[in-house]
């Protein structure tokens, strides 16, 4: 049976805007959760990116069975912090906390360090279960190194912070379009597509 739809398991419009970019071309819609009217309290307790996005869209494939269900786990790694915030980037300082004063944080604890060991980059791991329960995954990163200050509004999470040596901005300066060619997202949502591609064409 060919799936109607996809459901990606994020209530991010941000995200999902970035998704329907990129996706757009497979020729089914794409519906965040909300959108599918579904909900689920999820507990993210793998130990990498990949574990966690392949919980989530587990998990969400069991309430909507029939669906290509995607799900993500994407993160800051600072090398100089020993790669925090890591896998919990979007707990860090607690999960209701503004993005605003994350980063200010992260930017007084590298204070005084230098650019060169300011290095970091941003994983994201994608996982796409279909109704058959099989499954293809992919996982980019896209690096840089941490700015010394805020800067941009193009962006969200911590991208004003995050420091793209090609460009000479943070990857909250740079277009969406742009964003979308150098993100880890964008190129492990390049990646899945062609994946799922090849699974849903299979005889």
């Amino acid at each position: 049976m060919k799936p109607e739809r996809i459901v990606f398991a994020t209530g991010n419009k941000d995200k999902m805007r970035e998704i329907r970019m990129i996706l757009s071309d497979l020729d089914l819609p794409i519906l965040s959760m909300k959108e599918a009217g579904v909900s689920a309290d999820i507990v993210e307790d793998g130990k990498t990116f990949l574990e966690n996005a392949l919980i989530k869209a587990r998990a969400i494939s069991r309430l909507l069975p029939n669906d290509v269900i995607m799900a993500d786990d994407s993160g800051l790694e600072i090398d100089y912090l020993n790669k925090e915030p890591g896998i919990y980037s979007a707990r860090y300082m607690g999960e209701h906390t503004s993005y605003d004063i994350k980063n200010n944080a992260l930017l007084q604890r590298l204070e005084n360090v230098p650019a060169e060991k300011r290095t970091a980059r941003f994983v994201c791991a994608i996982a796409a279960v279909f109704p058959d329960q099989g499954a293809v995954t992919s996982c980019c990163t896209m690096e840089g190194r941490i700015a010394d200050h805020i800067a941009g509004e193009n962006g969200f999470g911590y991208d004003p912070i995050f420091w793209l040596d090609e460009c000479g901005c943070t990857s909250a300066e740079v277009t969406p379009e742009k964003k979308n060619e150098l993100s880890h997202r964008g190129k492990a949502l390049r990646e899945i597509k062609k994946k799922m591609e090849a699974y849903m064409s299979r005889e």
